[in-house]
């Protein structure tokens, strides 16, 4: 096992002990300090972006994850907001689930309490370096944060200003750790159990399956994002399209983001046309089916393995279906988990996709891109979990907790 790593998660492991037992005050006063610290190490952060920006070019990285890569002044100071949002929310450790009392006079609590120590493994976006902080600071958790060699010089940068931060609101800086070096680091961490509580990977696919196969640690997983929008032919057509385009172009490159419009036939003749004809003016490009192609000489060619995949750019699926019976089918064999739209006038078709799609999240007549924990209310988020276990959707502070159990008596023995 990797020295410089156990060294590293017993620093997480002592610090999450004086974490979990922090006042609501105590962690909010920390969160401003960290989110002044990050602003006041604005110049050596942008830098530190920059090499990562400029080496992943010369690498030949897609402008999508480019986009994820960088960061800006503008980026920065949201970065900051979404830890002074944090201080904002209500404080989940201690909260009672449910309480009860035994016909013996036993009460029984229970309570929310920290995970202990989090370890996230993560790709390219060093926001999540300050979110996931922030998220594990105020749940309690200190976190051990391993993200990519592509954003290495940010997270470090990033890290020294989120660990003066702590210092300056005299909270013992090892509760924000960067774990650094090559693929060995990755394979102990997933294997240190006693050492880390919980995995959490946030990534592409690839990510994923390989911390979910690997990882003896228990896992919290997060996942990629093929999202569908089902235009019912009931639909307001302009809605649609509006929607439509929302979710493909507002931010192509993450995991709420449209990636295939599913159209009823019935509708399709009239509606393509007019959504090509939006979609090429927002340069996105367009891959079908044969009956898509059929409707518009603009749709090109689409692969069967094409329909499985997040493609995280300004490039848009159409498939025509016959039917919400077809629509629902078709967007079940292809689903990732994460977010299904439908845009429909017609109440008993919302009410069958609602109860029928498997999906974290599903949408009616509006847009993918509230996915999101800020937007709902959330405050920053860890990702989008597309499981099914005790966290599912956007992952926040009370899914950055497990629970347990108060007994109080007064002498009662069984």
């Amino acid at each position: 096992m990797n020295t410089e790593f156990v060294d590293l998660a017993r620093g997480a492991r002592e610090a999450s002990l004086g974490v979990a037992t922090l006042t609501r005050g105590a962690k909010d006063a920390a969160l401003h300090s960290m989110a002044e610290a990050l602003l006041a190490h604005e110049p050596q952060i942008l830098s530190a972006n920059a090499q990562d920006v400029e080496s992943s070019r010369t690498a030949g990285v897609s402008d999508a994850l480019l986009d994820r890569l960088r960061l800006d002044s503008a980026r920065l100071e949201s970065m900051a907001q979404g830890l002074r949002a944090l201080a904002n929310l209500i404080d989940p450790v201690g909260e009672v689930i449910r309480g009860w009392q035994l016909p013996n006079g036993v009460h029984i609590d229970q309570v929310r309490v920290p995970l202990g120590v989090v370890g996230i493994i993560y790709e390219a976006r060093p926001n999540v370096t300050a979110d996931a902080a922030g998220i594990c600071l105020k749940s309690g958790n200190a976190v051990l944060l391993r993200g990519s060699s592509s954003a290495t010089n940010s997270n470090r940068a990033i890290v020294a200003a989120l660990q003066e931060g702590l210092s300056n609101a005299n909270i013992d800086p090892r509760a924000i750790s960067l774990v650094e070096g090559d693929r060995s680091v990755t394979d102990t961490m997933m294997a240190a159990r006693g050492l880390v509580d919980v995995l959490i990977p946030r990534g592409g696919a690839s990510l994923i399956e390989a911390v979910v196969r690997g990882a003896q640690v228990p896992v919290l997983e997060t996942g990629s994002g093929n999202c569908h929008l089902y235009v019912d032919r009931s639909a307001n057509q302009q809605m649609a399209i509006d929607i439509m385009l929302n979710a493909k172009t507002q931010r192509p490159s993450v995991c709420n983001a449209l990636e295939t419009l599913v159209v009823d036939a019935e509708i399709a003749k009239l509606f393509i046309p007019d959504a090509v004809d939006a979609l090429v003016k927002a340069g996105v490009s367009v891959h079908g089916d044969s009956q898509a192609q059929s409707l518009d000489s603009r749709i090109t060619d689409v692969t069967d393995d094409d329909w499985d995949n997040e493609a995280l750019s300004l490039d848009l699926r159409v498939a025509i279906v016959d039917g919400i019976d077809e629509g629902i089918a078709f967007i079940r064999d292809h689903t990732s988990g994460h977010s299904e739209t439908i845009i429909s006038d017609d109440a008993s078709h919302q009410k069958r996709f609602i109860a029928e799609m498997d999906c974290a999240c599903v949408f009616v007549n509006t847009s993918s891109r509230f996915a999101d924990g800020e937007q709902f209310g959330f405050g920053a988020e860890i990702g989008i979990s597309t499981q099914k276990l005790h966290a599912r959707g956007p992952m926040a502070l009370p899914e950055m907790t497990t629970t347990k159990y108060v007994i109080t008596g007064d002498g009662q023995v069984r």
